[in-house]
């Protein structure tokens, strides 16, 4: 029988953080920022020693064509990894993810030439669904909307973490053989000049796709009672390691003396039917059932793309575009030629840039790593807390045009004032995207009319982001080489800008999803009423076939 009172509400409809799946989860997700920031720092220079740009505008082109590639090939299989996650489950389509990355970084590292290159990240946005997913994953695993600001700053702190790693990586590991002449001219690397920092990307990832075979739950409600041999294995190896050599610390079938808890979500029970404990299992069978109002009709797509959906990700095309050019802009704007005198003709005609080294641009790029872990962590969670996601996102696009029409115009600045220059425009930079991107998956996630066509959503939207992504550094690339010619090194900046205002017009329409109901796995659902001090719960079973209503 279902308690009663307000105690007895709370606990229902307040589960717990899930601290150790949100953990392993970051572990798998940190090799892919690695293994992607750390192309940035190096990218420029690697198009240069192909040979094939004929002036210096070019190899931004060319730059912005390798940057595109994983965006293009992403956008293309966004939606069908999104689809096929609802169909066998989140980690399979995560661990398989990871193996696309590792692949490609091995691959971008043994490239001599551009249609190398250009294949190399294609075949890794073709294989990588991991976004998308990723949301999904965090959407099923952090069921309390409370815990929400929390859980989505966290995987974007990882990427924080994972851009400090990637950048520093990119700057210090490329070219060897010109840093370190005496350990690694003549060798393989100094053949292959980018080689040493993908090999090493590689090898974190493959760290990271044990971690998530060993340990990563299944959050699928339709697939988290499958049979896991990765996680069977991976709590034998737990059992050696702290000498339990018991078997039911290990046992594939579930036992009916294990904590059942929040967190450990998904027991390794190879089915429902054929569990060693009847009672626990059957238990556990019913806590995954779908709620009685979810059983009334199966969603279409037409009913999971509303309108507040559609809005957010359109917006996730808008600020993909823009914020992936300003991460292309940017190495390239520190690595172009000091500006002259001869050629400025202000307040638009003017070229150049800080003529900084490829490990002066990964040092900066990993500064602002740093940065943004600062504003996951302590600003978001705040922010939304108070004004709400809509709110803080909305605060935030509406910044983002001023921060691409000021920021060419720093190479124009004393020497002395150049570095804090491009500090300033970090923190802003971070600030709004750690603003920005979590603040928009929780609008889509809240929007969402049910959690089963959430991986549809979610990989719709990185598919808007990706296919974005793709255009973005290309588009902006080739504009920015239109405006080398011109002596206009601020036009694919201020296109940017003009980009980040189109943006403000979808935020217009969107609004603040209302907040939904804990419900209760086990029994039903809770809901509390403070009028007149009266208290009363609302239990739906699933004997109430006809959707009655017991109260108290």
């Amino acid at each position: 029988m279902p308690r009663h009172g307000r105690g007895a509400s709370r606990t229902r409809t307040d589960p717990p953080f899930p601290t150790k799946q949100m953990a392993i989860l970051a572990l798998c997700r940190i090799s892919e920022p690695i293994a992607f920031m750390s192309i940035f720092p190096y990218a420029y220079f690697m198009v240069e020693s192909f040979g094939i740009a004929k002036s210096k505008g070019e190899i931004s082109m060319y730059t912005g064509m390798v940057t595109s590639a994983f965006a293009f090939s992403e956008c293309v299989s966004g939606i069908f990894w999104g689809r096929l996650s609802d169909r066998i489950g989140r980690k399979k389509v995560l661990l398989g993810g990871l193996f696309g990355t590792g692949l490609s970084m091995l691959l971008f590292g043994f490239a001599r030439s551009l249609p190398m290159a250009l294949f190399a990240r294609a075949l890794g946005g073709l294989l990588n669904g991991n976004i998308g997913v990723l949301q999904t994953t965090v959407a099923e695993l952090v069921t309390a909307e409370k815990h929400q600001p929390r859980a989505y700053s966290i995987m974007p702190f990882v990427w924080c973490l994972g851009t400090i790693i990637g950048a520093t990586l990119g700057g210090i590991l490329a070219r060897p053989a010109l840093a370190l002449p005496t350990w690694f001219e003549g060798t393989i690397f100094d053949t292959y000049p980018f080689l040493l920092p993908n090999l090493v990307c590689t090898a974190v990832v493959i760290c990271g796709l044990a971690v998530g075979i060993l340990f990563l739950h299944e959050t699928h409600e339709d697939c988290k009672y499958d049979r896991d041999r990765g996680r069977e294995l991976g709590n034998w190896l737990l059992a050696k390691l702290s000498r339990k050599h018991d078997s039911s610390s290990y046992a594939p079938l579930c036992d009916k003396d294990a904590p059942l808890d929040e967190e450990d979500a998904a027991p390794l029970c190879p089915s429902r039917s054929n569990c060693s404990s009847p009672t626990l299992c059957s238990a556990r069978s019913s806590m995954s059932e779908p709620a009685p109002f979810e059983l009334e009709r199966k969603l279409t797509i037409r009913d999971a793309f509303t309108k507040q959906v559609c809005l957010s990700i359109v917006c996730y095309g808008i600020l993909a575009f823009h914020t992936i050019s300003l991460e292309q802009l940017l190495p390239i704007l520190m690595s172009k030629a000091e500006p002259t005198g001869d050629n400025r003709h202000l307040p638009f005609y003017f070229q150049g840039g800080f003529n900084f080294t490829s490990q002066t641009n990964g040092m900066l790029l990993s500064i602002q790593g740093v940065l943004q872990m600062v504003a996951q962590i302590f600003i978001f969670p705040w922010i939304s807390k108070k004004i709400g996601s809509l709110r803080t996102f909305c605060l935030t696009i509406a910044f983002y045009p001023f921060l691409y029409l000021l920021a060419p115009y720093l190479a124009l600045l004393p020497k002395n004032f150049r570095v804090p220059g491009i500090v300033l425009l970090l923190v802003w930079k971070v600030t709004a995207q750690s603003l920005s991107y979590p603040s928009l998956a929780i609008l889509l996630t809240n929007s969402s009319p049910s959690k089963k066509v959430l991986g549809t959503l979610n990989g719709a939207a990185m598919a808007s982001a990706s296919v974005c992504r793709g255009f973005g550094p290309t588009v902006t690339g080739a504009v920015d080489s239109v405006g080398d010619r011109i002596g206009m090194s601020g036009l694919a900046w201020w296109t940017c800008a003009v980009i980040a205002a189109i943006g403000w017009v979808p935020g217009f329409f969107m609004e603040e999803p209302p907040r939904k109901q804990e419900d209760d796995e086990e029994v039903g659902f809770g809901m509390e009423s403070s009028d007149s001090d009266a208290e009363s719960i609302i239990t739906l079973t699933p004997d109430d076939t006809a959707g009655s209503v017991l109260s108290k």
